[in-house]
């Protein structure tokens, strides 16, 4: 049975750590002396509040998490951080609708980067500060930072290190899981404040660096600007361009490859090369058509194809053009980067060129089956074979992600979305591939125009997008709750 007593406890400490985060907020709002302090103050103390009613709920219990446990730990931790995070937004009257603070809070956790808010130059500077780190924090884990600082919270569980993390296999760097965290969260802390340090070389001032660094290393997109900051500036572009193009590495990878001054590593993962192949591929033809339909001249046509391939691939979404003035094949580019993602263990959203490169080995392996059959054809990665378990997982995952895109285009449709529209927004919720490129020459509509049905059918695949699909969709089905 649910262990529900740990799962209270570890909530509680989590709330705690989300009421930090707030204090933090707080800080930035006494800093601009705005009207956000309040909103923030009473979101703390709320938060507070139910974090001592998880602990007290949760007393006693041992510090041992089944698989079971662990997978609800995760979706519940995930779907608590979301709805806590909606109070700076309500209580301060900035988004008055539950349903629109909900979808903004989900999307700054799962750093999908879709906003309902139209002038964010309107918000106070807390409340921008909160969305940037909510982003920062989901880019790489809620559970994971967790057990980065506060590893006997969750008793260093593999278990809930697996729910979590992103990518068909996991590599760890160190045997103890903490210690694992803390190095991984130190590689994302370097690449946020390179990222911060080069935009403000670059002309930013210190909020807006920190703000950009923090949803750029997060692949996540949320603006701090009505107008594309990084239109203003073609160093403002590459930069966002190199530290997106990072941030989809694996980060184990990174860390091997740079801290061991091996780069050359880089290039034994046929993850990294095909994600770099892949890149460089849509970028072409994406520049071509932009020199050859929209008459742009090589450097711009260049900039413009390389900065959205990477946005999307990587599910940053950020947009340094009016993409619906594009050759429809562009559209097609865009989609495809956007639902293919960047590596696992990175802190992009989509399938993962690790899967990617899984499913056309096997599809090599079909055809020489086909001509041998009596030929016993291992599948490897990297030299390591992959076994039938992560195969029919790779097959299940794909199906599911298959359908579920099937399934909520219909219902998206059903709510008299259009079917380009509809394509898009499935898409990119269920990627987390922010900003949705609503491709649409007639009906070119934002995220706040959307009925409330669809706003929550994007806000739950951008959870189930985050969490990989499976450890949410398992507590949905009636064996999950079952004794054996």
């Amino acid at each position: 049975m649910i262990n529900f007593k740990i799962i209270n406890k570890i909530l509680g400490s989590l709330l705690f750590l989300e009421a930090l985060l707030m204090i933090v907020c707080l800080g930035m709002a006494f800093v601009f002396g705005e009207d956000d302090i309040l909103p923030f103050m009473v979101s703390i103390v709320v938060t507070v509040f139910f974090g001592f009613l998880f602990k007290y709920h949760g007393r006693n219990a041992e510090n041992r998490l089944s698989r079971r446990d662990s997978f609800v730990v995760v979706t519940l931790s995930w779907l608590f951080f979301s709805l806590f995070g909606t109070m700076p937004f309500l209580f301060g009257g900035y988004i008055p609708s539950f349903t629109d603070a909900f979808f903004e809070s989900a999307s700054g956790f799962t750093s999908t980067g879709s906003s309902i808010i139209n002038d964010v130059e309107a918000l106070p500077h807390g409340i921008l500060f909160w969305r940037s780190l909510s982003q920062w924090l989901g880019g790489l884990g809620i559970v994971f930072f967790t057990i980065a600082i506060l590893p006997s919270v969750v008793g260093g569980s593999t278990r809930v290190f697996a729910a979590e993390a992103t990518g068909p296999m996991q590599n760890k760097l160190h045997p103890r899981l903490s210690m694992c965290a803390k190095w991984l969260w130190l590689v994302y802390v370097f690449i946020t404040a390179s990222c911060c340090a080069c935009y403000m070389l670059f002309g930013m001032d210190w909020f807006h660096g920190i703000n950009y660094a923090m949803t750029t290393a997060a692949t996540g997109g949320f603006v701090i600007d009505n107008k594309c900051i990084f239109e203003d500036s073609p160093a403002l572009e590459y930069t966002a361009t190199f530290f997106c193009f990072i941030s989809g590495v694996n980060f184990t990878l990174l860390y091997f490859s740079v801290s061991k001054l091996k780069l050359r590593n880089l290039w034994k993962s046929s993850e990294f090369k095909f994600y770099t192949f892949f890149v460089l591929s849509c970028a072409a033809i994406v520049m071509a058509e932009l020199m050859a339909w929209n008459g742009y001249d090589f450097e711009f046509a260049f900039r413009s194809s390389i900065f959205q391939v990477v946005s999307l691939i990587t599910t940053t979404g950020y947009s340094n053009d009016d993409v619906v003035r594009w050759h429809h094949l562009t559209w097609l580019v865009l989609w495809v980067g956007m639902a293919v993602g960047a590596c696992g263990g990175s802190t992009t959203g989509g399938m993962k060129c690790a899967r990617v490169v899984m499913l056309l080995k096997i599809i090599k392996n079909e055809m020489r089956q086909r001509l041998h059959p009596n030929a016993v054809l291992p599948l490897k990665i990297d030299g390591q074979n992959v076994d039938n378990s992560h195969r029919v997982s790779l097959l299940a995952f794909t199906t599911s992600y298959l359908l579920l895109l099937l399934l909520s285009v219909a219902i998206l449709m059903a709510d008299n979305i259009d079917v380009e529209n509809s394509i898009s927004i499935a898409i990119a919720s269920l990627a987390n591939a922010g900003p949705s490129l609503m491709f649409s020459t007639t009906n070119h509509i934002a995220w706040s125009d959307l009925p409330d049905l669809s706003k929550w059918v994007a806000s739950a695949l951008m959870l189930i997008g985050r969490l990989e699909i499976f450890s949410i969709l398992m507590i949905l089905t009636p064996q999950f709750w079952r004794e054996n």
